[in-house]
């Protein structure tokens, strides 16, 4: 499919999820939205937060009549110079349709730019000045006013962003209106960090008032692991210790290195920058039991649970990892010991799990792209067709590329002979929802913060909880205790990270490549 189809496309599936969502009341009627996009000048903003804007306005839920959107960051310039950097991120440069470049220019007269700095009230008195200005003009009536700030920036200024916020941009009263502050991760390096941070956005603002993104939690498979996982007869006598033998969840691959980046990531590391957010989320789904309901605060409870019954880290079950050519990057100290891959063997303490390894594996510069969940069962008793050597049985979760979830099982190779083969029960997205555009994670989690939605948001207990499994052994690699091992560039990464997973239990399947299916 062109690029202009796909526009096309998704432009007239978007029709009817507009009309959809006014029906239920998701979009609201009345007040105004203002949406203040603070460092609106960096690349997260102009890669990730802006386009999702762009594609939630296609969709009919950032209707004109009711939102503005502000940028508001240090660099000094004009709307319409915003407005020219963010063109290339929002349509592809060639083969733009005259559908599109209308679009677009509707969506880019919706943004206006303020300048300031971020710890002072000047700048934020006049950002309130001109959404005041907003809301009047779209004739909102006062305390029904929405306004959302999302802060794409640097955890070391969310304190004094929040409270030139607090200070200078809140809605004036509180007759249905709200204003709602989203905070991008690492929220904190370590566990004393994140409290501090906490504490300080907390005196501030109210739990609900905060939007905690992990942008993980707003991917479609893993969105899809409640419903596999509560709404499926046939998984819930298995999901338990006597059956599954061990997780790899969740493997987080990248064929490429820091790419320019390798300052910043060398402040955080493979586990701050991946493990202890994105995968521990999702081994918070994969792990914990049934919620009483789907209200946020019910699931988030047991995701706590989860968390708080997961053992410390032991040094054997922990193999870091750093790639040739790490440090050649020129803002990477050449003695860093930050690691660029981490296998690291998390144990739960309950009566579901206990004994069963949950194997989080990241790293960057390696053989291939790919995240997934891997659950892999136990051997059949009884072997009477002598298929062991054939692999277990998997339950896997294709995340990224090629989304899919497929059963890998043992079956007769068709002919004359009784010979078994390893096959798979598959649902691969793309064939099986031609035509459905799935949507970007902030796309989703943009809108849940309009609605109000903090199921796929982390609480402050839950980071707590999270910052305490991995404190001491980031407190460790910090201090130089804990080195990591070289590994080449594009290669699976230290061996030592194989021979883990094979004495914790994982099977590895020779012979076996999953192809997603073709159209």
């Amino acid at each position: 499919m062109g690029t202009s189809e796909w526009h096309i496309e998704r432009r007239a599936s978007f029709g009817s999820e507009s009309a959809i969502a006014r029906e239920t009341g998701n979009v609201p009627e009345t007040g105004s939205l203002s949406i203040v996009v603070l460092g609106a000048s960096g690349d997260l903003a102009k890669k990730k937060t802006f386009p999702a804007l762009f594609h939630l306005y296609l969709q009919g839920f950032l209707p004109p009549e009711e939102v503005h959107i502000f940028g508001y960051a240090r660099t000094k310039i004009s709307d319409d110079e915003l407005r020219d950097r963010l063109r290339s991120y929002l349509v592809p440069g060639k083969g733009v349709s005259p559908q599109q470049l209308e679009d677009l220019e509707k969506f880019l007269k919706l943004i206006k730019y303020v300048c300031g700095s971020y710890d002072s009230e000047d700048g934020f008195r006049l950002l309130d000045k001109e959404i005041s200005e907003h809301e009047y003009l779209k004739n909102s009536v006062e305390g029904l006013s929405r306004r959302l700030f999302y802060l794409a920036l640097p955890p070391s200024v969310y304190p004094s962003v929040c409270k030139m916020i607090k200070t200078c941009c809140m809605n004036k009263s509180d007759l249905g209106g709200w204003t709602r502050v989203v905070v991008e991760k690492p929220f904190g390096r370590d566990l004393q960090s994140a409290e501090e941070l906490s504490t300080e956005i907390g005196k501030l603002f109210e739990e609900p008032q905060i939007y905690r993104i992990d942008h993980y939690l707003g991917k479609e498979l893993v969105q899809n692991l409640l419903v596999l996982r509560f709404a499926n007869r046939f998984f819930l006598p298995l999901w338990n210790r006597d059956n599954i033998d061990n997780v790899q969840q969740i493997v987080f691959r990248e064929d490429f290195g820091t790419e320019g980046r390798g300052g910043y990531f060398d402040q955080y590391g493979i586990i701050r920058d991946i493990i202890q957010n994105h995968l521990l989320q999702v081994l918070c789904l994969v792990a914990m039991e049934k919620p009483v309901s789907l209200k946020p605060e019910h699931i988030r409870d047991e995701k706590v649970k989860v968390l708080e019954s997961v053992l410390p880290i032991r040094d054997d079950e922990v193999v870091l990892g750093q790639y040739e050519g790490y440090t050649d990057d020129p803002t990477v100290p050449d003695e860093s010991n930050t690691p660029t891959f981490a296998t690291v063997i998390l144990r739960i303490h309950n009566e579901r799990w206990e004994g069963v390894p949950f194997i989080l594996k990241a790293g960057k510069a390696l053989n291939s792209r790919k995240a997934e969940i891997r659950v892999q069962f136990k051997d059949v008793p009884g072997d009477i067709f002598k298929c062991q050597k054939q692999g277990r049985n998997e339950f896997v979760i294709r995340l990224q590329p090629s989304e899919a979830i497929y059963m890998k099982l043992t079956v007769k190779q068709p002919g004359l002979e009784m010979s078994a083969v390893q096959s798979e029960l598959d649902l691969s997205y793309g064939q099986r929802y031609q035509g459905v555009t799935i949507p970007e994670a902030y796309e989703r989690l943009i809108l849940d913060t309009i609605r109000g939605d903090q199921q796929h948001f982390v609480r402050r207990d839950e980071l707590k909880a999270s910052w305490q499994i991995f404190t001491p052994l980031l407190h460790r690699i910090d201090d130089g205790e804990f080195k990591p091992i070289p590994y080449k560039t594009g290669s699976r990464g230290p061996a030592e990270a194989d021979q883990l997973l094979e004495q914790a239990g994982y099977v590895q399947t020779h012979g076996y490549i999953w192809i997603p299916p073709t159209l």
